[in-house]
């Protein structure tokens, strides 16, 4: 190739590379700005509910913690630590999404925690926004609880066993994982790239315990945004599986034969009125 052939790819390339950068810009300008803008025009405040008692949550849940009582009552409703039994940290997990995390400032958060919940809100709906939060939530806190089971070494994995009494507080994981999910299911690529991409320097720069929640939060948020909108398609797999795990296609009903009216048997000439004139074949 001459070199004038290779300056002509080169433009071509860039000028590609340019159009599908602008392309993927205006898309996920259009999902993260345009969208929640008129859906919030047309709802109104009613629409950032759940973003407004989120921010309410942690700020109430702050200043009860700054006093000695408060801090007790606080950490006894959602004080969450892997040493924990599971079902008391399950339980307190609800809570725990509003308890600011001891070594995390707590405005600085707000303003993530509020815009996550505000964006999803409008873009996903209270009840789906709520189980991303919580399952992303729980994903992380059931793995930590493995990786401190299975203690320091196994390639990295294991976390130490003192990570068990660390108190694991705070909306970061479910901040992640709705911005994670969301990115996905609009394929904001930049918003993907903050967020998750942020999570994986900061587990790397930082290894601790809450690093590695944020970790499992991104890709278990990854995995539910691959899955959204694909229900149909799962169930059409499940069945499929289930009917070779039993041997064969499940056997299909068959079909019902229409049964004909039962005749009515030509009345006698004795169950016959008297005024009613007889047939021929009775005479």
């Amino acid at each position: 190739m001459t070199t004038e052939g290779r300056i002509d790819w080169c433009r071509a390339l860039l000028a590609r590379l340019t159009r599908f950068t602008g392309r993927t810009l205006r898309g996920e300008w259009h999902a993260i700005v345009v969208e929640p803008v008129r859906r919030l025009t047309r709802r109104g405040l009613s629409g950032l509910l759940l973003a407004f008692v989120a921010a309410f949550g942690v700020v109430f849940f702050h200043a009860v913690a700054q006093h000695p009582l408060g801090a007790v009552w606080v950490t006894r409703l959602g004080g969450v630590r892997d040493e924990l039994p599971l079902w008391l940290s399950l339980l307190r997990t609800p809570v725990s999404l509003y308890v600011p995390a001891l070594d995390l400032p707590v405005w600085a958060g707000i303003t993530q925690l509020f815009l996550a919940f505000a964006w999803a809100e409008l873009a996903l709906g209270r009840a789906r926004t709520l189980a991303i939060s919580y399952a992303t939530t729980v994903a992380g806190t059931l793995t930590a609880r493995v990786m401190i089971a299975l203690g320091p070494g196994w390639w990295g994995l294991g976390l130490p066993h003192a990570d068990a009494q660390v108190l694991d507080t705070g909306p970061s994981a479910a901040v992640v994982g709705l911005f994670t999910y969301l990115s996905v299911v609009k394929r904001a690529p930049v918003v993907f790239t903050l967020t998750g991409g942020s999570m994986v320097w900061e587990s790397i720069a930082v290894p601790n315990l809450a690093g590695r929640e944020h970790l499992i939060a991104v890709a278990a948020a990854i995995v539910l945004g691959l899955l959204h909108g694909r229900r149909p398609r799962l169930r059409t797999c499940l069945r499929a599986l289930l009917a070779a795990r039993n041997g064969g296609s499940p056997p299909e009903t068959p079909p019902r034969i229409p049964v004909p009216p039962a005749s009515v048997p030509a009345q006698t000439s004795a169950e016959r009125p008297k005024d009613t004139a007889m047939t021929p074949l009775e005479r």
